[in-house]
């Protein structure tokens, strides 16, 4: 509810005498709420929101228009979109049941019309909305979306934030190196470990690289991005069966770095990297 103060001033003989406050109350036409299902995202993640519009008055609400800005935000004279409404996934929800969809224009940003809510009732909007290039994604990253209701006797707002996960996000490549094709020589193993997460994997994440070399490779040499690793130490290595595993939080990966195009706006990700190379004989 809105709230109004209001006081009174008398004046007589050059005198001027105010008046107590009275304080009073407006009740709502509409209550409006905007809640995410999940509270964080990821790149090229959906993001589902629940719009929830109560009507307390006895006298039906009808052709309501809402506009979300789908996360807009200033960047030099343009506004950019960090999520986009994901196509036909709009429901919605008269007080409980089920009913045909409304019209939506996509946009950015993206519009509803014709929304009625009953006296008394309710309606529940659900859609979904998927995360663009120009969404941030690092730790300290948000997307503040607002929608607004008009086609009331004043705009009613609502606003939801959400966050990137704060997370590690690990791929693996594996690569081989034979200084010439015989029998018997040196081999080369790498395994590139790429982190395109927001945070760091750390000790504590237990990381375990295992691979079971065929053919079996005797006398080798680990490193990890140009450390030297200790048989034992960071890693167990069988020369019968040829099975490689790396000691639980040997391998740390760092965090993502984020940038935003100065020019675009798209954000863009560098992974974090560690690079574990085997050397051995066949």
């Amino acid at each position: 509810m809105a709230t109004f103060t209001n006081s009174a001033t008398l004046r007589y003989g050059g005198v001027t005498v105010t008046s107590n406050t009275v304080t009073g109350t407006l009740p709502d036409s509409l209550v409006l709420t905007k809640t995410p299902v999940a509270e964080d995202y990821s790149a090229n993640d959906t993001v589902t929101y629940v719009l929830s519009l109560v009507n307390p008055g006895d006298t039906a609400l009808t052709d309501l228009i809402l506009t979300d800005d789908l996360g807009g935000y200033d960047f030099g004279t343009e506004t950019l979109y960090p999520l986009t409404y994901e196509p036909d996934t709009l429901r919605l929800f008269v007080d409980g049941l089920l009913q045909a969809a409304p019209a939506v224009a996509p946009g950015p940003p993206m519009v509803i019309s014709g929304v009625s809510v009953p006296a008394g009732g309710e309606a529940l909007l659900v859609y979904e909305t998927r995360v663009t290039e120009y969404a941030p994604l690092g730790e300290t990253g948000e997307i503040t979306n607002t929608v607004t209701v008009t086609g009331l006797p004043a705009p009613v707002t609502a606003s939801a934030t959400v966050t990137p996960e704060a997370a590690a996000e690990l791929t693996i490549r594996k690569a081989l190196e034979q200084a010439a094709e015989k029998q018997t020589g040196n081999i080369t193993y790498t395994f590139t470990i790429e982190n395109a997460g927001n945070t760091p994997a750390a000790a504590a994440e237990n990381v375990i690289l295992e691979d079971t070399f065929q053919p079996v490779l005797t006398d080798l040499t680990v490193t990890c991005s140009g450390t030297a690793w200790t048989q034992g130490t960071e890693y167990v290595y069988d020369e019968t069966s040829g099975l490689f595993t790396t000691q639980p939080g040997a391998i740390t990966v760092p965090a993502a770095a984020y940038t935003q195009d100065p020019d675009t706006g798209v954000w863009t990700v560098t992974p974090g990297m560690t690079v574990i190379t085997v050397t051995g004989t066949i």
